[in-house]
Parts: C-alpha cells; sequence; structure tokens
C-alpha cells in the first residue's frame, strides 16, 4: 500500500476518530475516576515526577517504556511490578525486562505518597498509566486525559513477557505481528515508536548492526555511514555492550518529532526503528514521513496509540485488587524496602518501544 500524503493524514484522523470511541474493554474506565476518592491524584504524581526528572531527565522515558511493558503482557494490570515469591515468577527476569526497566522505585515513591494520602484507593496500573502521560508532558510532549479505574493483578506472567515484548532486532513484519496480536494497527506501531524520541539505549541492543548484521560480518547498510562512526566510537567491537546513547541524537530529552526526522536520514538506533522507513515498499513509510512533517498529527496519533494501548485488558470493578504495595499482591508483602529488586541502573532497552 502506498498511500499519498493527503491520504495518511486522512487515514490517521479516521484511526484518532475510532480510537476515541468507547471500546467494551474501557466501559469502566474514566479520567475523573478519583475525583472523590483522591483528588490529588494528579499533584501527587506530578510532584514526584517532576523532583526525580529534574536531577534524571532519562527518567521520563523510562516510565512511558515500563507501561508499555505493562500493557503487552496480560493488559495494563501493574504484572510487571510484582517481585518473585513463592507463587510468582516475576516479569522483571524475563529477558526483555532483566537489567532493561528503569523506573519501579519511582513507582514505589509514587504508591507510597498515595497510601499517605489515600490510603487503599489508587491501582498500580493506574500509578504506570498517569506516569506516562505525565512523563511525556514533563518533555515537552503530548498531553491527553488518562482514563482511570483500573485494578491491579494477582498474577505476572514471566512466559508472555519472554513472548510479547518486540525485541530491537524486530523487522516490520515481527513488528506489525506484535502490535496486531495487541489489538494493534499500523499507525499505533509508527506512532509508539515515537516514543524513541527520548531516553538511551544500551550498545548490546544495537551493536550488531555495527559489525555483523544478520551474520554478514558487516553494517546495517541501512545505517548512515556517519553515524555509524559516532556508534562505533560509543560502542567498540567486543566492548561490554552497557555504554549508553541517545535514542534520538538530534533532540534526546525533548518529546519532539525528530525521532521520524532521524529515521528519513538514516539515523534509527534500532533495527526495529529504521525498519519504519527503509523496508522496501512498506506502508509505514508514508506515515513516517507525515509524522516527520507534522509534529502536531504525530502528537495527536500518539495520544490516540496510548489511550487505545492503555485499555488493553485492563481489569475494572471487583477483578483483581488494590495493591497497597506495587511490587507484592496483598498478604504477601515483603516491604518496599526491597521491592525494586530487578530495576536496572542503565537505561537500556529491549522491546522495540
Amino acid at each position: 500500500m502506498n498511500l499519498s500524503s493527503v491520504g495518511v493524514v486522512s487515514a490517521l484522523v479516521v484511526v484518532i476518530g475510532a480510537v476515541l470511541l468507547p471500546l467494551s474493554s474501557d466501559a469502566q474506565l474514566d479520567p475523573s475516576f478519583y475525583n472523590d476518592t483522591c483528588s490529588d491524584l494528579h499533584s501527587i504524581v506530578r510532584g514526584v515526577l517532576t523532583n526525580v526528572s529534574q536531577s534524571d531527565p532519562r527518567m521520563l522515558a523510562s516510565l512511558i517504556r515500563l507501561h508499555f511493558h505493562d500493557c503487552f503482557v496480560q493488559g495494563c494490570d501493574g504484572s510487571i511490578l510484582l517481585n518473585n515469591t513463592a507463587t510468582i515468577a516475576s516479569e522483571q527476569d524475563a529477558a526483555p525486562n532483566n537489567n532493561s526497566i528503569r523506573g519501579l522505585d519511582v513507582v514505589n515513591q509514587i504508591k507510597t505518597a498515595l497510601e499517605n494520602a489515600c490510603p487503599n484507593t489508587v491501582s498500580c496500573a493506574d500509578i504506570l498509566a498517569l506516569a506516562a502521560e505525565i512523563s511525556s508532558d514533563l518533555a515537552n510532549g503530548p498531553v491527553w486525559q488518562v482514563l482511570l479505574g483500573r485494578r491491579d493483578s494477582l498474577t505476572a506472567n514471566q512466559t508472555l513477557a519472554a513472548q510479547n515484548l518486540p525485541a530491537p532486532t524486530f523487522n516490520l513484519t515481527q513488528l506489525k505481528s506484535s502490535f496486531s496480536a495487541q489489538g494493534l494497527n499500523t499507525t499505533d506501531l509508527v506512532a509508539l515508536s515515537g516514543a524513541h524520541t527520548i531516553g538511551r539505549g544500551q550498545c548490546r541492543f544495537f551493536d550488531n548492526r555495527l559489525y555483523d548484521f544478520n551474520n554478514t560480518s558487516s553494517p546495517d547498510p541501512t545505517l548512515n555511514t556517519t553515524y555509524l562512526q559516532t556508534l562505533q566510537a560509543i560502542c567498540p567491537n567486543g566492548g561490554p555492550g552497557t555504554n549508553l546513547t541517545n535514542l534520538d541524537p538530534i533532540t534526546p530529552d525533548t518529546f519532539d518529532s525528530k525521532y521520524y526526522s532521524d529515521l528519513q536520514l538514516l539515523m534509527g538506533l534500532f533495527q526495529s526503528d529504521q525498519e519504519l522507513f527503509s523496508t522496501t515498499g512498506a506502508d509505514t513509510i508514508d506515515i513516517v514521513n507525515s509524522f516527520s512533517s507534522n509534529q502536531t498529527l504525530f502528537f495527536e496519533n500518539f495520544k490516540a496509540s496510548m489511550i487505545k494501548m492503555g485499555n488493553i485488558g485492563v481489569l475494572t470493578g471487583s477483578q483483581g485488587e488494590i495493591r497497597t504495595q506495587c511490587n507484592f499482591v496483598n498478604g504477601n508483602s515483603s516491604g518496599l524496602a526491597t521491592a525494586a529488586t530487578k530495576e536496572s541502573s542503565e537505561d537500556g532497552m529491549v522491546s522495540s518501544i
């Protein structure tokens, strides 16, 4: 499919309209869900994130990613936050999360503040959704009304975490399949990939592109040669793989449309990024071009796709529970002091988003 620029814009606007219609999965979610029971919710979350981001601006990207990693595994239910217990195999130990995810301690800070203000009220799943939106705002990105009322899972699924989260080495066919399995379409894929406009990645997730792409003993041919040299200096062949580089080399800490300009310049960091623009004849190319030239269009679609993703597999009503500590189901807690045991000290990333 090779849409014209006008056709792409029209198609994307239609998608936005479709996403904002009531969906069966979010029938009980409402942005005003906590207005009567925790009226200071937004200001409390924003206060914590403002303080944290001043010393660690990369945390904003990490929290958007944490919400994504949660939603792609048995829905947006806070399951990624659960630690190992005798009955739970933590998703934090799955390959896409191990030594990669960040933000668990920040979620715990938010939860502690909320428990002090309005005990047993706000779910950890909602904290993840709201933290992602406020993180976007603090990085000068889009804002949207976060639908609230999710409840927390009683289980985690380490196997699904390994299976469902798209890898940075995925080609476009694999990416589309991964997103389709979650009810997300090609526009959602391109829009949500734009979250890579902020944050950083570890060399080990893309250094195969620098030296031995697809066992060719050569670099990825879709990689800008000047950018290749820059990355090779940061990530020496045979190095530790833990060095960090910006996902967006142009405006690394600002949420904008420069990510798509990077792709046009063949400067996507991960293979899964560049696939959106460099896959011959792909229907994603015109969408990338439209988002690059029209940041407002990107922002509108990013908001719509985040709302859509945030509705995946939610628990509502009497389903699940409201955890009092995000890392343990109620009645099985070892305390917050040792809760975030799997948090990475690096801003790594394994999934494509």
